[in-house]
């Protein structure tokens, strides 16, 4: 199997990758619908209010993913998976039903949208380190990859999907589809093989678990630098359900099916950028600035595109970096995360990731109503490129960072920071534990075969006697 694919090779991670690709293009499938209800049904074009029921999905992860964290470092993840998608098949179910009875408002999406994100901030963090549990941890950057390859399959085929169900069906009809695709997800982590599962070490009851993941990834200044990075881009440029509505409404005077096309088209860059990342064996944090400025260049070029054609074709390149600096700042906190911590630093990574959107986005709702769709997009550019020089500064001043050249058949620079550093101290240590492992299991096997020897003396022994 190439290495694009690589861990595909696992059957847990075989059954989670088609039940997630599933849930996947449902939940791409309610995103769309929901705004388009929202923008054209519940309102007259307002892009605020649409801003306000994407905050309110997000605002949980801000409130609960520190909590989210300890329990997914505390207990099983498997189950704690099922629960998480069987409730949120149970809200997308309900919001279908008050649809289609014609008895919806613009405060139901409200609620709905808080629950469902109450139910999202916890099935984050255990979705992200269940990863880790389902393939060996040098497979760990190519499933990190494929998962994202999953979602973006799901984003290519969910807003088109959505889009001709909207036109052919209604909106509310698309929510009940989605209720049922969670039932994929359930029913593959049902089949998983328990015994092939490397469960991690899980963190004992006690006070101040949160606390402890906080001062954790408060020592670690690479961690910190993607989560600054990621939590500006999050906020203002990762706002696609708005601006993209609000652009082809009101630019480009485009319907519901547009709408959708531009979602796949987006989707289009984030596969191949996916497919990219899955090949990639070691992330590193100099690719998450680089991919956060790339970002701000493209979106720049959205928010200049004089056409709806150039505006579909700027996705692409969209989709390609916000890909790239979202999958290698997620493998990278994860591989170089100690096992015992990584459920609370992935949510404390998802609360910056996803929890950020619930303060910019409103304000982008805002800045499309008050100065025009063109800015909504213009504002993430701008942040982005700030945001990756400024970061890039001070790596660049902080960080003892190490350049070296290779004479080799294949010439090549490389360079050593202090993520790097970590992997490998991480990676020694390890290394270290598997040696006196192996130690130990060869003084055991030294005094076992010492003990048969003199079994064997001594029943020889008394053989002769007799």
């Amino acid at each position: 199997m190439t290495r694009t694919f690589y861990s595909l090779r696992y059957f847990n991670y075989r059954l989670w990758f088609g039940g997630a690709l599933v849930a996947n293009v449902g939940t791409w499938m309610q995103r769309v619908a929901q705004s388009w209800l929202v923008l054209t049904v519940l309102t007259a074009n307002d892009g605020f209010a649409v801003g306000v029921v994407t905050g309110l999905q997000f605002l949980p992860v801000l409130i609960f993913s520190p909590y989210a964290g300890v329990l997914a470092d505390r207990l099983p993840l498997r189950r704690l998976l099922m629960t998480t998608q069987a409730l949120q098949g149970v809200l997308a179910g309900a919001l279908g039903a008050l649809v289609l009875a014609g008895a919806a408002e613009l405060w139901h999406v409200y609620v709905f949208a808080f629950l469902l994100g109450t139910v999202t901030s916890f099935d984050g963090p255990a979705r992200q380190t269940f990863v880790s549990e389902m393939v060996p941890a040098d497979s760990l950057p190519n499933a990190v990859g494929l998962n994202s390859t999953s979602f973006n399959v799901a984003r290519l085929i969910g807003p088109a999907v959505a889009g001709f169900l909207i036109a052919a069906v209604g909106t509310g009809w698309v929510f009940v589809i989605n209720a049922v695709t969670f039932a994929a997800t359930i029913l593959a982590l049902g089949l998983m093989r328990v015994g092939e599962l490397h469960e991690l070490p899980h963190s004992p009851r006690g006070k101040g678990r949160v606390r402890d993941g906080l001062a954790y990834v408060r020592g670690r200044s690479d961690i910190m630098v993607i989560l600054f990075v990621v939590g500006i881009v999050g906020s203002l440029g990762l706002n696609f359900q708005l601006t993209s509505a609000v652009m082809a409404t009101e630019v480009f005077g485009r319907g519901a099916e547009e709408y959708g096309v531009l979602g796949s088209v987006l989707a289009i860059g984030s596969l191949t950028g996916a497919l990219i990342a899955a090949r990639r064996k070691r992330p590193r944090v100099r690719l998450v600035i680089i991919a956060a400025f790339g970002f701000g260049v493209a979106s720049g070029l959205q928010a200049l595109a004089p056409t709806f054609e150039l505006y579909a074709a700027a996705s692409a390149l969209v989709g390609l970096s916000s890909l790239t600096m979202m999958t290698s700042a997620n493998a990278t906190v994860q591989m170089s995360t100690e096992p015992a911590m990584r459920g609370r630093v992935m949510s404390l990574y998802m609360m910056v990731f996803m929890g950020t959107t619930p303060i910019g986005s409103p304000l982008v709702g805002w800045i499309a109503d008050t100065w025009g769709a063109r800015w909504s997009v213009g504002v993430g550019a701008i942040a982005s490129l700030v945001v990756a020089v400024i970061a890039a500064l001070w790596a660049r001043k902080t960080w003892e960072v190490e350049v070296h050249y290779s004479r080799t058949e294949h010439p090549h620079f490389s360079m050593v920071g202090p993520g790097e550093r970590h992997v490998l101290e991480v990676e020694r240590d390890a290394a270290v534990r598997a040696a006196a492992a192996q130690d130990r299991a060869a003084e055991r096997q030294g005094r076992a075969e010492v003990r048969d020897a003199l079994g064997a003396s001594d029943a020889q022994q008394r053989s002769s006697s007799a």
